[in-house]
């Protein structure tokens, strides 16, 4: 069994898309879905680094002094 993504499979596909969706929707299709993964990135982004700012409490000291 050969491989999924040939160049001649992914030819189909786009000949199908643009058959199914037409020519003036194409563009849109592929802006929406940058945006989408723009947006996503951003998002997983902000992630990170609210996760870098989350301080964690300092670690309970054991008491030493013996209590009178």
């Amino acid at each position: 069994m050969g491989e999924l993504f040939q160049p001649s499979h992914l030819l189909v596909i786009l000949l199908v898309a643009f058959v199914f969706f037409g020519g003036k929707k194409l563009p849109e299709l592929g802006a929406g879905l940058g945006k989408g993964i723009r947006s996503f990135k951003e998002s997983m982004r902000e992630m990170t680094t609210d996760h870098d700012k989350i301080e964690t409490p300092p670690a309970k000291q054991p008491e030493t002094a013996e209590k009178s």
